[in-house]
């Protein structure tokens, strides 16, 4: 996911994933299903995802078709295998960063001539950094308290196959994180989650009948030095039915989604001020796609209907997409369309370590356009898209994309970080663009893989009173990606990836006061009380920018074949090898730097079996 062009990943340390210019709560993510709150781990090498039990991933950047709902910017779409249908099979693995094993095999066995089978797939990691780190990486330890990551991740399978390909999957899955930086913050947080999905195959029949229910819960909990502690839990019930019918050179889905959503939130913001809601939300979307082949022309037009029954809105939203193939070796594509949204999530720009983001309803109360006069029409979050593009094959085996893109946010709520009375609004709108141009260049061939992209993008919000960047506003992005295989029967894989991209803005200090809360109202004395530090910011909001961030991280495997199922892979790695001191926060009050992680080797052994 981070090496995708159009995406941003934000650090080592409490990374975000950001998707050409829209927020977490912006985008969704989708495990068999399932919706996740939270992909990455405080830690960012690791996502909660096991890559050996994944079978397909889909990523898209914008412009997403009709059959995706309640999500302004992106969706990526996660799905995983079945289990071994005819024998035990599985991996154990263990490095200083992790263990992890994964368990698959048959229950009812799929026969040779076919039939029926019953499977199951069961897939477990526990981190170890923070009781390898005391040992191993003492230099990387900030005063000597080791890497206070900790994290467990879960994830369960069992699928239930028919002879004439009709399946039924029940499938759950437990993610655990904690990061305790000792009197500085201390964050963790909770995903819980399960779902059943059905496809069944009517005999002669070109129709297909999928369905889904599932519900998943994330709690989270934020407690920094000398702050209150914050709090959010979302949870999410899903369940849709879909039909697919396929003709000759065409394709029509169409189905129904019903989503209910309930959070628990409170924040305070940086002049005291709390803001509380707990609120259920039930959102009803309907969706028709199809997807038609003249010649050279493959075109899906989609429209969706979204009902949000909390704010008694619906919104109709037409979406289109479009490949032609020029020659043989160009194709020009085109996507775009409508997008909203009723959830909202809440972020302190001035925390000293930013990872704790609160997820809420779209809010009841009246609030009112960026003017701060006038009243808003619709309190749901609303986009456009417009992405366009072309693939080109270079020469053979190389295969370059450029896909320029531009999101209009017409409408983005937040918590109102400008709150300085308790009658003011407790929330704001804002407007915002993101626009720029991805390149891709991929070349496969043999042993060899090379994969480089470059993204040049802005990501602007206007709240009335200034446009600013956002904080995830990376001007320029580089990744190159290659992998190669050698030696005798292609057991050495050596595999590089370097990581290049602007600093992030950030809002400068101007100076310091003393100030003072007058809690005890006309009884409080500033002459004889102790007044806390109080920090005057730029008026000019996000208007500095942090040093380049770059990394290189560089790989070595080695497989050693026992028999046909089972092998051993050793594996030595030195994540950021040329020691680069990346920010990952600046500390006002203290004036002191603190830096993203350093150079980490590492050696660690996989036995598949």
């Amino acid at each position: 996911l981070s090496v995708v062009p159009g995406i941003i990943f934000t650090g080592d340390q409490g990374g975000q994933l950001y998707i050409r210019g829209g927020s977490p709560i912006q985008n969704r993510i989708l495990l068999d299903g399932m919706t996740i709150f939270n992909p990455f781990h405080s830690i960012g090498f690791f996502s909660v995802f096991e890559t050996e039990a994944i079978r397909t991933v889909d990523v898209m950047t914008g412009g997403f078709n009709a059959t995706y709902g309640g999500r302004v910017s992106a969706v990526v779409d996660i799905k995983t295998r079945e289990g071994n249908k005819k024998r035990l099979s599985g991996l154990v693995s263990a490095s200083p960063f992790q263990t992890k094993i994964l368990l698959e095999g048959p229950i009812v066995p799929l026969g040779d001539d076919g039939g029926s089978s019953i499977s199951y797939l069961l897939t477990a990691k526990q981190s170890l950094i923070d009781r390898t780190s005391n040992t191993i990486y003492k230099y990387a330890a900030r005063d000597s308290l080791g890497l206070p990551f900790n994290y467990r991740d879960l994830y369960g399978k069992v699928s239930f196959l028919s002879s004439n390909g009709s399946k039924l999957n029940l499938f759950g899955f437990n993610f655990v994180d904690r990061v305790n930086y000792q009197n500085i913050a201390d964050f963790n947080w909770n995903s819980v989650g399960g779902a059943a999905n059905f496809t069944l195959i009517p005999s002669s029949s070109s129709l297909i009948i999928g369905g889904t229910v599932s519900y998943s819960k994330y709690d989270a909990k934020f407690a920094e030095a000398l702050q209150d502690q914050r709090l959010s839990s979302i949870s999410s019930f899903t369940a849709g039915l879909d039909f697919t019918y396929f003709g000759l050179d065409s394709e029509v889905k169409y189905g129904f989604e019903l989503n209910r959503n309930r959070t628990d939130f409170a924040f305070r913001n940086f002049l005291g001020f709390t803001i509380q809601q707990a609120d259920n939300n039930t959102e009803i979307g309907t969706f028709i796609k199809y997807r038609k082949k003249w010649g050279r022309l493959v075109i899906e037009p989609s429209l969706r209907g979204q009902f949000y029954a909390s704010l008694n809105e619906t919104r109709i939203e037409p979406r289109l997409g479009a490949k032609f193939n020029l020659t043989d070796k160009i194709r020009l594509k085109f996507a775009g369309g409508l997008f909203s949204q009723n959830l909202i999530s809440s972020v302190n720009e001035r925390d000293v370590v930013n990872l704790f983001v609160g997820f809420l309803a779209g809010p009841e109360d009246v609030f009112y356009k960026p003017d701060g006069k006038t009243p808003i029409d619709s309190k749901l979050q609303t986009s456009y898209h417009a992405i366009g593009g072309v693939e080109m094959d270079v020469i053979e085996n190389l295969e370059l994309n450029v896909e320029p893109y531009y999101k209009n946010f017409t409408q983005l709520i937040s918590v109102s970080r400008n709150k300085l009375n308790a009658s003011d609004p407790n929330y704001a709108t804002e407007t915002g663009k993101a626009y720029g141009i991805d390149f891709s260049l991929k070349y496969e061939k043999k042993n060899l893989y090379v994969w480089a992209t470059y993204s040049y993008g802005f990501v602007n919000r206007n709240d009335g009173q200034q446009e600013y960047p956002t904080t995830f506003d990376r001007r320029h992005n580089i990744n190159l990606v290659t992998t190669y295989n050698f030696g005798k029967e292609k057991s050495w894989e050596c595999g590089v990836r370097w990581n290049m991209g602007s600093g992030f803005p950030f809002t400068l200090t101007q100076g310091f006061y003393t100030k003072y809360n007058f809690e005890q109202g006309n009884s409080s004395n500033p002459l004889t009380e102790n007044g806390n530090l109080g920090i005057i910011y730029s008026d000019k909001r996000n208007s500095g920018r942090l040093p380049y961030y770059h990394r290189l991280d560089i790989s070595l495997k080695k497989t050693i074949r026992f028999s046909k199922y089972s092998k051993l892979e050793l594996n030595t790695s030195v994540t950021n090898s040329y020691n680069r001191e990346n920010i990952f926060y600046f500390d006002r009050v203290k004036y002191s730097r603190v830096n993203q992680l350093p150079i980490l080797p590492s050696l660690g052994a996989t036995l598949h079996f």
